[in-house]
């Protein structure tokens, strides 16, 4: 993980220099994707030049917002906070009449994405700020993300890493601090706390996949990147036939990660 963590921030400056920006903007949403990649641009590219906006909406949590302020505080962070729900509200009344479920379910949801994207692309263009990525390799196979909503960005530095790894290196990040005698930057709360993208009334990530991150990781890993059968996959906990049902799901959504930024590679 040490490896892992010094490749990306390489990558990411490189990347970032040779696209000649100085200063990138990030969306808090006080989960742990945006905690890490928040950490990783602050040591990339200074404090001083890594901007926060929190985007809560209907559905955000008040310790979303105060994890990410805690967060902001820990990486001497400037945050600006932009409420979503008026223009979520606005979308809505224009468009349920036209949907016989109204304006519910993944409609609502993907609107909720992308209305943070428009946002946070307004300060990259007003700014000439780099728009930095949130997403992860697991969530990218799984579908779990926005077309044009969370998957914006130019530079995704996490988005080689599963989801499992993701938290392995969160808590590298704050041992780091911690041995240095500073403040672990990432709090407690984000790292125990269920993932979930807070675009539905309880919602959380892992009931919305049907299966735990490390066993969906195991399985990711085992056939993707070790070429292992469906077979040689199942478990007690896991079944052939769900195990062959999720990868068959991530196999479906290549239309999707073709159109993710480019991300660290970490091979």
């Amino acid at each position: 993980m040490e490896q892992i963590h010094r490749l990306i921030v390489e990558q990411l400056r490189d990347f970032a220099e040779n696209a000649g920006f100085s200063d990138c903007v990030i969306g808090l949403s006080g989960g742990l994707d945006s905690s890490v990649v928040a950490a990783l641009c602050t040591e990339t590219f200074g404090p001083a030049h890594v901007h926060g906006v929190l985007l809560p909406g209907p559905f955000s949590s008040d310790h979303s917002i105060e994890d990410a302020l805690e967060l902001a505080r820990n990486l001497g962070l400037e945050t600006d906070i932009i409420s979503i729900t008026e223009p979520y509200e606005a979308f809505s009344n224009e468009l349920e009449a036209y949907f016989d479920g109204g304006f519910t379910g993944v409609v609502s949801e993907n609107a909720q994405a992308r209305i943070r994207m428009i946002m946070l692309m307004a300060f990259s263009n007003a700014h000439n700020w780099m728009l930095v990525n949130t997403g992860n390799r697991s969530e990218a196979y799984m579908g779990y993300c926005t077309l044009y909503g969370d998957m914006a960005g130019a530079y995704a530095p996490i988005g080689g890493l599963y989801k499992t790894q993701v938290y392995d290196l969160a808590r590298e990040i704050n041992s780091i601090a911690l041995d240095i005698g500073g403040l672990a930057p990432i709090p407690q709360r984000v790292l125990e706390k269920a993932p979930s993208a807070e675009l539905a009334e309880d919602q959380t990530d892992e009931a919305g996949l049907g299966i735990g991150y490390a066993e969906l990781d195991r399985i990711l890993a085992g056939h993707f990147d070790e070429g292992r059968a469906p077979s040689e996959l199942a478990s007690d906990t896991t079944p052939l036939a769900q195990v062959e049902e999720l990868l068959a799901r991530a196999k479906s959504f290549d239309y999707k990660r073709a159109l993710l930024p480019p991300c660290a590679v970490i091979e």
